[in-house]
């Protein structure tokens, strides 16, 4: 079983960071706090995360700065990010906010129900890119090492190597109907990017049949 996904919440206030993790609380992830810009990417050198959550009003290092930084870093330039700022902000928020590279913008106060599901689906496509890159990696070892039929473990292996990558299929069949029924477009990429490497992996899989 792959790890639980872990939720970077990036808020100086004490009182958002309880409020985020009690709206998350019911999700099967693990939150990380971090109270300031500094903080986050300190975080971010030893701990993969599937998605941050960032504040943008912070003092010292705002969300922008910190998002650039984040983007500029080879390990963490994937990492998807959802802006969280208050409703009175300015105009132009928005806009900067994609533009540093995130793939929301949410302003507070905001529908719990709304930010659950979204980093639900986050959740989901961290845990699905890991599943892939697990049976990727077992593919590449049989198409290695291919033994000749009959020798070896092989007819043992293929059987569940193709059980395993029928199940990543089957759960990216669910999460693109699900993001289809919240006509999310902050997800199309992330899910076509996901579809592209499980065709791939496929007709690997295929071949080596």
């Amino acid at each position: 079983m792959p790890d639980r996904a872990k939720i970077l919440l990036v808020d100086d206030r004490e009182e958002n960071l309880i409020a985020l993790e009690a709206i998350l609380s019911s999700l099967d992830l693990v939150p990380v706090r971090a109270r300031s810009g500094e903080e986050a990417l300190k975080a971010l050198l030893n701990t993969e995360f599937a998605l941050i959550l960032l504040d943008v009003r912070m003092p010292g290092m705002d969300g922008f700065e910190t998002a650039a930084h984040i983007k500029r870093r080879e390990r963490t330039r994937n990492i998807p990010i959802i802006f969280l700022t208050v409703a009175d902000s300015a105009p132009d928020y928005a806009f900067r906010g994609y533009a540093a590279g995130a793939v929301d913008y949410l302003t507070k106060p905001f529908d719990p129900w709304v930010l659950r599901a979204k980093v639900s689906v986050f959740a989901e496509l961290y845990n699905m890119h890991k599943r892939l890159a697990e049976q990727a990696a077992m593919l590449r070892e049989r198409l290695g090492h291919e033994l000749p039929a009959g020798v070896g473990d092989q007819g043992a292996v293929l059987p569940e190597l193709s059980r395993r990558l029928t199940a990543v299929e089957d759960e990216l069949a669910r999460v693109r109907e699900l993001a289809g029924k919240s006509k999310d477009q902050s997800l199309s990429a992330p899910l076509t990017d996901l579809a592209d490497r499980v065709t791939q992996l496929r007709a690997g899989f295929d071949a080596l049949s």
